[in-house]
């Protein structure tokens, strides 16, 4: 909780992007499903990576793989046994698109738009049981702002989400 608090405290901080660099997307999603691969495999869900080849972005690549790790584990969190996770990364219009998404439990519309908030858990005794703080999605948040980009959720009670962070291309430029 403690070093989630000063992750967050630092994305909020005038100047996030201390370590900004080219970032191959290809890298940064292979760790982050890396890490969280043990965890799928406990909770017996089945974790997926698609890549485009050759995505870039700029930024920080530790602040964009615990972004990423975030929403995969919350992805597998929020999922039943037997359930999958799709990582997937695509690009346009001089934006990378990095999608994770899960056939689990869903989020009401109500909860959607409180999702991104500190300390706000759709589904708190989950949160309790996987050791949830309820700031992963809020750093998510951060990390997507401090990079010039946004991240979003679709989702439906009973038949899954999408989380989809959305960043500037490295070819189109580094973070807004």
């Amino acid at each position: 909780l403690v070093s989630q608090i000063i992750a967050l405290s630092r994305l909020q901080a005038s100047a996030p992007l201390l370590a900004a660099h080219p970032v191959e997307v290809d890298g940064l999603l292979e760790s982050a499903v890396a890490r969280c691969r043990a965890l799928a495999e406990a909770g017996r869900i089945g974790l997926t990576l698609t890549t485009e080849p050759g995505l870039r972005v700029v930024g920080d690549a530790d602040q964009l793989e615990t972004a990423v790790t975030n929403l995969v584990q919350n992805a597998i969190a929020y999922s039943e046994p037997g359930a999958r996770v799709a990582v997937s990364s695509t690009s346009g219009l001089g934006r990378v698109e990095i999608r994770v998404s899960d056939n689990g439990i869903g989020i009401s519309e109500a909860d959607q738009a409180r999702v991104f908030e500190r300390f706000y858990r759709v589904d708190a005794d989950r949160s309790r049981a996987s050791g949830g703080t309820g700031l992963g999605l809020s750093i998510v948040k951060h990390v997507a702002h401090a990079h010039g980009g946004e991240v979003t959720v679709w989702s439906r009670p009973g038949q899954g989400s999408t989380f989809t962070l959305s960043l500037p291309s490295g070819r189109e430029g580094g973070p807004a």
